[in-house]
């Protein structure tokens, strides 16, 4: 696995996610990876016929989860260098399908995409967990649904108002997505405070059934077909529509 990092940053996190990925997996183009400076740059990976390239701000790739980060994404290059359905399949027409003949808030839309993409997030973590700790990836899930969701107040109206500023149907999907990692992997135990957060969220969105989203990410096909994966993202995307855009659309 060729590896080259460009750009002002630390090599060290990312050479040692290439060690840690190649004692179970390797990647048959080369890697680049390129170091911005805005931390505004979200990480994010292409892939063309000559190689991958992930681009990362020099804030996240200086972070505690730089290493975690880079073995994630070199899940994502595995598996589209393998073309398994979930990294193959266009997001748009799973969507097109999910929502043809309803009119949707660009809101809703954009949260949909980000549902197909935590479908893909499964997949990608399926390679990497298997290869390394994955408590700084319990810690991060934990501290960004903690971010979502407000401290829970005292009394015994404990659970009455419980998200803050966040958009509480997205919220409680992440939520969803979050327990269906450590599930699908056993990280934690029933007792943990992920656990406590997702109530918290759930709590917010009753309608939304987080216990059926969290089911259906944690079940999701470790090989699937082509057509089975379509399925899966257009009963998600059209599950959550249905349960966020008001009556009548």
């Amino acid at each position: 696995m060729k590896l080259q990092v460009d750009g002002s940053g630390p090599a060290e996190p990312f050479l040692g996610a290439r060690d840690l990925f190649q004692t179970e997996h390797d990647l048959a183009r080369p890697v680049t990876v390129r170091i911005r400076e805005d931390p505004d740059e979200r990480t994010r990976v292409s892939h063309d016929a000559a190689g991958h390239c992930l681009t990362i701000s020099r804030q996240a790739a200086t972070s505690a989860m730089a290493r975690e980060l880079a073995l994630h994404e070199f899940g994502h290059m595995h598996h589209a260098e393998a073309r398994h359905p979930s990294h193959t399949l266009s997001t748009e027409e799973a969507i097109f399908l999910a929502l043809s003949g309803r009119s949707v808030e660009r809101r809703t839309l954009s949260q949909c995409y980000q549902i197909a993409n935590h479908a893909r997030d499964i997949y990608a973590d399926d390679i990497w967990i298997d290869v390394a700790p994955a408590e700084k990836l319990v810690d991060f899930l934990e501290a960004s649904l903690a971010a979502a969701v407000a401290d829970r107040p005292d009394g015994p109206t404990a659970w009455d108002r419980v998200s803050g500023g966040t958009d509480p149907d997205i919220t409680a999907v992440n939520a969803a997505f979050a327990l269906a990692i450590v599930e699908r992997h056993g990280l934690v135990d029933t007792d943990h405070r992920l656990y406590d957060l997702a109530h918290a969220a759930a709590t917010d969105a009753p309608q939304l059934g987080v216990n059926e989203f969290r089911e259906r990410f944690r079940t999701l096909a470790r090989d699937p077909t082509e057509s089975e994966f379509r399925g899966e993202l257009v009963e998600l995307t059209r599950t959550y529509a249905s349960r966020t855009m008001p009556a009548g659309d």
